[in-house]
C-alpha cells in the first residue's frame, strides 16, 4: 500500500491509499477513516460501496460519516467503483452509466472487460485481506453499506456471503438490476446474455432463493429522480410480503438521490450496523 494523503478528522485519520490489485490487474485507490480507537486496538469495519460516476472520495467528503464513526469506533473502508488506468476499457460511447466509474461490483466474464473488471472479488476478498493485514481492522467484525449501484453491490455481497457480514444497509439501491436499463446494460456487457449469470448479481433473485440473510436497513427517497425507471424498490417490497427475512425498507418523503439524502440518514445507518457487529 502506498499512502497518498492523510488529514485529521474528528480525532481520527482520513487516509487515502493506492496499491497494485491482483483482481483488477491495475492500480486501485481506496480511502479509509480510522477512528481514534484504532490508535490502540483493532476496530470493526464498515465497507462503503459508492454509486455510478463516483470514486473513493465522494462518500469521504460529502456524507459526514466520520463524526459518527469516530464516536462508535468504526473504521470506514471506501473502495473505488471500478478499475482505472490507460489500459482499462471504458464505454465506447462515453456514457457515464457503464465502464469507468461503473463496475457494478460483478466479476466480468466477457472480453475485454474480464481482464480488469473483477470488482466483486476485489471488494469481497482482496481489499478486506489487504486492510486487515496492514491496518488495525478486525478480521471478524464486518458490515457493508452503499448507495445506488453501491447499494446493489452491498445487498449482493451480503446475500452471497452472509457469514462475512454482520449487517448491511443501503441508500436507494438498484434492487433488481436484471429488470432495469442500468443493470441490463452493465450485465449484457460484463456477463453476456446468460440469465443465470445475471441472477447471481441481482438482489431480488438472490432473496427468492435464500432462507436467511444478515439484518438489512434500506432507505429510499420518494422524490428520487431514478426511482421509477432504475431503482424500482417496490420489487423488493413485494418479495418481502411473501418472504420473512430481517430486511427493513423505509420510504423517506421528499428525499432525492443525492448525498444530501445520505448525509441526513447516515448516522442512523451507522448506528444500525454498529449495534449488530459482534
Amino acid at each position: 500500500m502506498k499512502q497518498l494523503s492523510e488529514v485529521r478528522a474528528f480525532g481520527g485519520r482520513q487516509v487515502r491509499y493506492s496499491h497494485a490489485s491482483r483482481s483488477c490487474n491495475c492500480e486501485m485507490t481506496f480511502s479509509v477513516f480510522l477512528p481514534p480507537a484504532a490508535g490502540t486496538s483493532e476496530c470493526p469495519a464498515v465497507y462503503w460501496l459508492s454509486g455510478l460516476t463516483c470514486d473513493d472520495q465522494n462518500f469521504a467528503t460529502k456524507s459526514g460519516a466520520q463524526r459518527v464513526a469516530a464516536e462508535l469506533g468504526l473504521i470506514l473502508v471506501m473502495p473505488d467503483t471500478s478499475p482505472r488506468g490507460d489500459d482499462v476499457p471504458d464505454d465506447v460511447e462515453g456514457d457515464w452509466d457503464f465502464g469507468l466509474g461503473a463496475g457494478f461490483y460483478v466479476n466480468a466474464t466477457r472480453s475485454p472487460w474480464n481482464r480488469h473488471y473483477q470488482m466483486y472479488d476485489y471488494v469481497v476478498e482482496e481489499l478486506p485481506e489487504l486492510v486487515e493485514a496492514e491496518l488495525p481492522v478486525s478480521r471478524t467484525q464486518r458490515a457493508v453499506s452503499g448507495h445506488s449501484m453501491g447499494g446493489h453491490g452491498a445487498l449482493v455481497v451480503a446475500l452471497k456471503n452472509p457469514d462475512r457480514y454482520a449487517a448491511v444497509s443501503a441508500f436507494a439501491p438498484i434492487v433488481a438490476p436484471s429488470e432495469v436499463p442500468w443493470g441490463q446494460k452493465a450485465f449484457t456487457n460484463y456477463l453476456g446474455k446468460d440469465a443465470a449469470a445475471w441472477a447471481e448479481y441481482d438482489a431480488c433473485r438472490l432473496i427468492e432463493k435464500t432462507s436467511a440473510c444478515p439484518p438489512m436497513l434500506i432507505d429510499q427517497g420518494d422524490a428520487d429522480q431514478f426511482l421509477e425507471v432504475q431503482l424500482q424498490t417496490w420489487r423488493l417490497e413485494s418479495l418481502l410480503e411473501q418472504i420473512a427475512l430481517p430486511i427493513q425498507v423505509r420510504q423517506q418523503p421528499g428525499y432525492d438521490h443525492s448525498y444530501y439524502f445520505i448525509a441526513t440518514f447516515i448516522e442512523e445507518h451507522l448506528r444500525f450496523l454498529a449495534e449488530r457487529l459482534p
